[in-house]
């Protein structure tokens, strides 16, 4: 799925599921956020989210167990704003969010993936201790990964620099 299908992907969704509650708050905001942010707007991707909040931690009716994948999304892409918007702090109680519910998570790759991103946060906050250990954690949770992955290559680069 390419950034220029998406917009049309998400207007259909929202035409043909206008009272759909997981569409309406799960799915649109974090499509559009994700938009947002590949135009360079994180203030914008921030705003589209906010209609989201009250559902946090509220499951699509398709995330019955154990697929929960893409119920913690929005939270996620959230906190990809606060980052690109430089609020650190915002960000790690974003993603910590995420990691406080594994339960919710269980193998969606978010799970692992908010590790690296909190890890991110705090160093924007610069809590480098903190961001250390999450950094740990994201590359003890992906020590078998295929070692070519981009984001892999990246998280072991930054966790080198980290003092």
């Amino acid at each position: 799925l390419s950034l220029h299908d998406a917009l049309p992907i998400s207007d259909d969704l929202e035409k043909r599921f206008p009272e759909d509650t997981a569409v309406r708050f799960t799915y649109l905001p974090a499509i559009r956020a994700l938009l947002a942010l590949a135009h360079r707007e994180p203030s914008k991707a921030i705003e589209l989210l906010q209609i989201e909040v009250p559902y946090d931690l509220g499951g699509p009716p398709c995330s019955a167990p154990p697929a929960y994948f893409g119920m913690l999304y929005p939270i996620y892409v959230r906190g990809l704003a606060y980052l690109d918007a430089h609020q650190g702090a915002e960000a790690a109680a974003e993603f910590q969010k995420i990691l406080a519910h594994r339960t919710i998570v269980i193998s969606d790759p978010i799970g692992a993936l908010a590790h690296l991103q909190l890890g991110r946060a705090l160093v924007m906050s610069g809590d480098i201790p903190k961001a250390k250990t999450a950094y740990q954690d994201f590359l003890t949770l992906w020590k078998d990964a295929d070692p070519d992955i981009p984001i892999f290559q990246q998280a072991k680069s930054e966790f080198a620099t980290l003092r």
